[in-house]
């Protein structure tokens, strides 16, 4: 295998689809985290600390005997201190919009990496202005099925993306995995040099 093959503990195609943009190589290794938000607890930290366990529980169940990289990720969609997660179904997927549209938002994402010497995290924190959605928009993109599994459900990488009037951050990041911060903790590790895996 490859210096730069790595373990990544999220099943989110877009999350390799973007390590891949970068030549990291990879294979998926997902444990079972509990992603349930503390009382009091704001988007930052509760994005940081889903990376941070779900990073440890990949390395213990799949990395650890192997001592190979494993790379975790949180997301979340937040309205000032309120995490907005995934929607459920239709009902909760079409208010979350609804509480979007015309407002800007921020997109936190956490990344972990763990490997033998520790675990770094990086915190991506973007602000997203959405346009005021038509009426019935909500309820016809919910039925294209892209909000299914997006936090705040919308894929900016989809069709979600004619909603969105402003980004001040990473596109990537709002995807699900910031590139700059991702490459920042891997590049030590893997002893890439800045530069791009062969």
């Amino acid at each position: 295998m490859p210096a730069s093959h790595i373990y990544l503990a999220s099943a989110s195609p877009r999350r390799s689809e973007l390590l891949r943009q970068i030549g990291v190589a990879h294979l998926v290794r997902v444990a079972p985290v509990d992603e349930t938000a503390h009382p009091d607890e704001s988007p930052v930290d509760y994005v940081r600390r889903l990376a941070l366990a779900k990073a440890e529980a990949g390395w213990q169940a799949f990395a650890a005997g192997e001592d190979r990289p494993l790379l975790a990720a949180d997301t979340t969609v937040a309205l000032g201190a309120e995490v907005i997660g995934k929607p459920g179904d239709r009902r909760e997927a079409i208010a979350m919009l609804t509480r979007l549209s015309g407002r800007e938002h921020e997109v936190h994402t956490a990344v972990a990496l763990r490997h033998a010497g520790g675990t770094g995290v990086a915190i991506s924190s973007s602000r997203v202005s959405f346009r005021e959605l038509h009426a019935g928009e909500a309820e016809r993109y919910w039925a294209s099925g892209e909000p299914a599994d997006k936090a705040g459900a919308y894929a900016i990488q989809g069709f979600g993306a004619v909603f969105v009037r402003r980004l001040e951050g990473s596109y990537s990041g709002v995807m699900g995995l910031p590139l700059y911060e991702t490459w920042e903790l891997l590049v030590p590790v893997l002893g890439l040099n800045g530069t791009a895996p062969r």
